[in-house]
């Protein structure tokens, strides 16, 4: 059933137009009709109208004006303007505003049928679309948990089945986000309620933050929460997120969140994290968090991430990824609350693994004062002493890994980072870079993970990072300049890039080197 309202300030047009309606669409219509302006806005107001036959020249309001005011109330309305002169300005004015139709009277009855027949099948292909697309939305939703598991799964056990998640990465765009695990265990569950407690807890976190969601393991739901910023959420924030959980799902849930990380390869360790963190909670409920009276078996997995982490970044010649983790790996070993010996131990190894993971790709690399590690280590007395040396072999090695990937370095991939750098304001694309290097981005997307470890749009924000700490520590530019000299047109997401990298914002970097100096 469409309705029709009909508006023209002559009765003798509004019964015409009926009996035409009536006549040739009996049982498909319903019409209403008006003799003013103001009396067709109240009944649009009132009534779902389809259809509206609409007089140019009325008292008071006019069509045109009357017009206006229906689309902007109800823009799918369907317009058909009404004028007793044939002119074209005034048939302008109407196809401007959005009519769909201009008839001049007195109205042809062929005229009125043919041009409502249209606008119903305008109505029918419309509504078509609207319910297509809702019934995409619907099965969207019902693949997206689908793929979220897929992912999750990935996640946690993506060494065992040898899955390259950088796909997925990309899919929920995630290449330039921190993270964590949040693993839930939630008692009562079986295979009559399991789906209902589990929309239930997706629904509720994907309302508050945002979030990735695996499918129950048994009794328990393993979550990822991604953000730009150096922090997910801050404890009492999750703590808050444990409320809503309790209160809604269960009073006993029990859930455990691991440490921050931007690693891929260290969500399998991320994930134990949650779980250790887990086993810390009380047997009737609770959220505990990783590094809060952490176990000793909690503590090895945190520092053995950091290791793996620290050596993949030496391998690819990443000066400014190694400091910063060896910073976090020496602060996760003080927390640790170890004697001095087993410090000392711990980092000797680091250095004896670099140095093998230096070899590996210069295998004629020697350095003499790494025979002599121990003994300098043995005479460090403090955190600051103990970093600093371990910084400064790390750098020895990072920069023979640096010079052997020059030497070895495709030309293709050659091409593509020289165009990168010469164009790190600009909006860089794979498509362009591999025009410029005379590949097809496949291949150098390809190439790019062999040759630089990292993924295209990974290694551009990290150079784009590292120019702006360039620029933050020897220019007087401010950080708005420097966030577009760099290629980023937002400050704020600027920002939070800079610090889920470096640890620290813009300004406080600048002020900290300010300090020192």
């Amino acid at each position: 059933m469409y309705n029709i309202l009909i508006t023209d300030d002559e009765q003798i047009v509004i019964d015409s137009l009926r009996f035409i309606m009536d006549k040739n669409f009996l049982g498909e219509v319903q019409v209403f009709s008006a003799t003013s302006g103001t009396g067709a806005l109240e009944i649009v107001n009132k009534e779902k109208i389809d259809i509206v036959f609409m007089d140019i020249h009325m008292p008071g309001m006019n069509g045109l004006e009357t017009v206006s005011c229906i689309l902007r109330l109800k823009p799918d309305t369907v317009i058909i303007m009404l004028s007793a002169f044939d002119k074209f300005q005034y048939a302008q004015e109407a196809m401007n505003l959005g009519a769909f139709k201009y008839i001049t009277k007195p109205v042809n009855r062929n005229v009125v049928i043919q041009t409502v027949r249209a606008a119903m099948n305008q109505i029918d292909a419309r509504t078509g679309k609207l319910s297509d697309d809702t019934e995409l939305h619907k099965k969207l939703d019902g693949i997206s948990p689908i793929i979220e598991s897929d992912f999750i799964y990935s996640c946690i056990f993506g060494n065992e089945k040898n899955t390259d998640i950088s796909t997925y990465m990309e899919y929920f765009n995630l290449q330039d986000c921190n993270w964590c695990f949040m693993c839930l265990e939630v008692p009562g569950v079986n295979a009559t309620n399991q789906y209902e407690i589990y929309s239930r807890i997706r629904e509720l976190l994907s309302s508050r933050v945002r979030c990735i969601v695996g499918s129950f393991m048994s009794n328990r739901i393993v979550v990822l929460l991604p953000s730009g910023g150096a922090n997910i959420l801050v404890h009492e924030d999750l703590k808050r997120l444990y409320t809503q959980l309790a209160m809604n799902v269960s009073r006993s849930m029990r859930v455990g969140v691991s440490s921050v990380s931007t690693d891929t390869d260290g969500m399998a360790s991320l994930y134990k994290e949650s779980l250790f963190a887990l086993e810390e909670t009380p047997l009737d409920g609770g959220i505990a968090f990783f590094g809060d009276g952490e176990t000793s078996e909690g503590s090895s997995v945190k520092t053995e991430t950091l290791v793996n982490s620290i050596l993949a970044r030496l391998s690819l010649g990443d000066a400014a990824g190694v400091r910063f983790l060896t910073g976090e790996y020496c602060t996760a070993l003080f927390a640790c609350k170890m004697d001095m010996d087993k410090i000392r131990n711990a980092l000797f190894e680091l250095l004896v693994r670099a140095q093998m993971a230096a070899k590996k790709v210069c295998p004629s690399y020697t350095n003499d004062a790494f025979s002599n590690s121990f003994a300098s280590l043995s005479k460090a007395e403090d955190k600051n002493q103990l970093e600093d040396f371990v910084q400064r072999r790390l750098f020895e090695c990072v920069a023979v890994t640096s010079d052997a990937r020059v030497r070895h370095e495709n030309p293709a991939v050659k091409k593509a980072l020289d165009y990168i750098e010469e164009n790190l304001s600009e909006d860089i694309s794979l498509d362009s870079a591999a025009k410029v290097a005379g590949v097809s981005s496949f291949y150098l997307s390809k190439l790019f993970k062999e040759e630089c470890g990292e993924t295209f749009v990974n290694y551009i924000s990290d150079r784009r990072l590292e120019k702006a700490k360039s620029l933050l520590s020897g220019t007087d530019f401010s950080v708005k300049e420097i966030s577009a000299q760099v290629g980023y047109n937002d400050q704020n997401y600027f920002s939070k890039l800079f610090k889920g990298k470096f640890g620290l914002s813009p300004t406080e970097f600048r002020a900290a080197g300010t300090k020192e100096a």
